[in-house]
């Protein structure tokens, strides 16, 4: 049997699931658990993502696949079938997100510069038709409040947009979500891009820049440097590709939808100085 120490797929796994184990630590998950999901996973890729449009994968070929019995594959794909995803449910986007994209993008919610303007709560094209168009069956208040609470909208003379993203500062549930969607469009990316030389494809843009000598001093200033021009770039991407959304355009053509984005996120790894050998005396 192969280690980690002889198959790059096993080191990059590795690296992967260390911070992934804190992270389930943390939140009081134990190893069974997740092993139930790892094989929940493998069941679903197995009859998904192999059958190359063909009819669907047997729970035989899933069992020779997965390395897991047939009995298993059997009882994980019923439960699999039990809890099928909505399309709302896969292609989940905040609400609250959602209003905020339609206050920027929908020509109804802006001014003559083509800026989001000064809503009133109720009346025509106020605060309250903008959620109702894009929000669902939230309320207009508990939108408000939510947007309040986190500082994207301000109330004075009216609401104001003050930052053109929505973070949900303290929703523990939505901040899991968005890890989710984050970490399983990046591996979704790195899968897409390891075969597409030989598919033929053109590789998806994946970049990083990364520095591992940098004095801890210049780190505040470097966040909020960082911040500031992640943040002016997702807008500038923002503006070019939010009139496009159907949602928003009105526009029902026939052909596919698509999810797309881009994806920007910080880190900082304090660099721990070399252990020094213990030699037995």
């Amino acid at each position: 049997m192969s280690t980690s120490e002889d198959r790059p797929l096993h080191k990059a796994l590795f690296r992967i699931l260390r911070p992934l184990a804190r992270l389930l630590l943390r939140n009081g998950i134990p190893y069974g658990e997740f092993a139930e999901l790892v094989k929940r996973a493998y069941v679903q890729a197995s009859l998904e993502d192999f059958n190359h449009g063909r009819r669907k994968t047997t729970d035989s070929k899933a069992a020779v696949m997965t390395g897991l019995t047939r009995k298993e594959v059997k009882r994980l794909r019923e439960s699999l079938a039990d809890e099928e995803a909505t399309v709302e449910d896969r292609v989940h986007t905040n609400r609250a997100s959602r209003v905020v994209s339609g206050w920027i993008h929908d020509t109804d919610f802006q001014d003559d510069q083509g800026e989001p303007r000064v809503l009133s709560f109720d009346g025509e094209l106020g605060f309250s038709e903008l959620v109702r168009r894009y929000s669902g069956d939230m309320t207009p208040r508990a939108v408000l409040d939510e947007l309040l609470r986190v500082g994207v909208v301000a109330q004075a003379e009216g609401l104001v947009l003050r930052k053109r993203a929505y973070v949900p500062v303290g929703d523990d549930a939505e901040l899991l979500n968005i890890f989710g969607e984050d970490v399983s469009d990046l591996i979704s990316t790195v899968d897409f891009n390891l075969v597409s030389t030989e598919a033929g494809h053109q590789p998806l843009f994946q970049r990083t820049l990364t520095y591992n000598n940098i004095p801890t001093e210049v780190l505040d200033a470097w966040r909020e440097y960082a911040a500031d021009q992640s943040q002016a770039l997702l807008e500038s991407l923002d503006r070019w590709l939010g009139p496009y959304d159907r949602d928003i355009s009105g526009k029902h053509e026939t052909s596919q939808a698509v999810r797309t984005g881009v994806s920007i996120f910080y880190f900082e790894d304090p660099i721990q100085p070399p252990k020094e050998r213990e030699h037995e005396s």
